[in-house]
């Protein structure tokens, strides 16, 4: 699978990891089966988060993983309003627990939420010099609060923003893709196949996916996932609780498109016009 560099952190990552949002509604044995098949796979980038299931999906997490914490790039997030100086740490050393490990490579505030972004940064990095997390970053940022976010970490500081992105919700491609490639900061794309809505083969766009899956022995989300991460230092994490989808999903990562192909994909899926914020899942507004 093609790797990048993980922006500032100078960690090489394949560009498909896999997510785990909404992993408990697949049976426990295929998910944890499913996430150890992606990592087996190459996708070894497993995201999860303290909100998921209240936690549970952590401990579903640290079953998959169990043995083979040293394959595993893993990744959580901390709920907005746990995320003062003092909650980042408690919260942090909770996943920490549920997932049965000593460290995460990458911890994440979910979305902006009411505490100073400078209480949130002085938790990460107590928890970065205790060891407990290797990188932080942040999700659902738009351009504007990335670059308040940059004015308080400095340049360097900040690994990612996570945001939701696919062929039919493009927005961020206008400003927040080019500001994270301007500072270093990786582009991490969830929900890639659009939380349940991908193109049916019947449309416009899905007769599009179709036609170019074709010409590659491919399917059509392995070529929506290798259209999005064209860029450089872009990457996603499709969720799957089914071991040959989680192959499926990994071996999009050889798949390189031609420019004809990119500009195809471009017309069927147009980006639509610029607007303020990020687009957000339900999730992302939950108490």
């Amino acid at each position: 699978m093609r790797t990048e560099t993980f922006g500032a952190t100078g960690v090489t990552l394949p560009v498909i990891g896999q997510g785990t949002a909404s992993l408990l509604g697949s049976p426990r044995q295929a998910a944890v089966a499913a996430l150890r098949a992606g990592i087996d796979a190459g996708s070894t980038h497993v995201d999860t988060a303290e909100i998921y299931g209240k936690g549970g999906v952590e401990e579903l997490v640290g079953e998959a993983i169990a043995g083979r914490r040293g394959e595993v790039f893993l990744a959580s997030k901390v709920h907005p309003r746990n995320a003062d100086h003092g909650g980042v740490v408690r919260a942090c050393e909770a996943s920490l627990r549920r997932l049965h490990t000593d460290h995460l490579d990458l911890y994440l505030l979910h979305w902006p939420g009411p505490h100073p972004l400078a209480e949130t940064f002085a938790g990460f990095e107590e928890l970065v010099a205790a060891g407990k997390i290797r990188a932080w970053g942040v999700s659902n940022f738009d351009e504007v609060k990335l670059g308040e976010a940059v004015a308080v970490a400095g340049e360097g500081r900040i690994a990612c923003d996570q945001v939701l992105y696919h062929l039919e919700e493009r927005a961020v491609e206008h400003a927040v893709a080019p500001f994270c490639r301007e500072h270093g900061i990786a582009l991490v794309g969830y929900s890639p196949f659009g939380s349940g809505h991908f193109p049916a083969p019947g449309s416009g766009g899905g007769a599009a996916l179709a036609r170019i899956a074709r010409r590659h022995g491919l399917t059509p989300r392995q070529v929506a996932l290798a259209f999005l991460v064209r860029e450089g230092g872009s990457f996603v994490i499709p969720r799957s609780g089914d071991p040959e989808h989680a192959r499926d999903n990994a071996a999009a990562g050889d798949l390189e498109l031609s420019a004809e192909e990119r500009s195809e994909i471009d017309v069927a899926f147009p980006r639509g016009l610029r607007r303020p914020g990020v687009p957000l899942l339900s999730f992302a507004v939950s108490p």
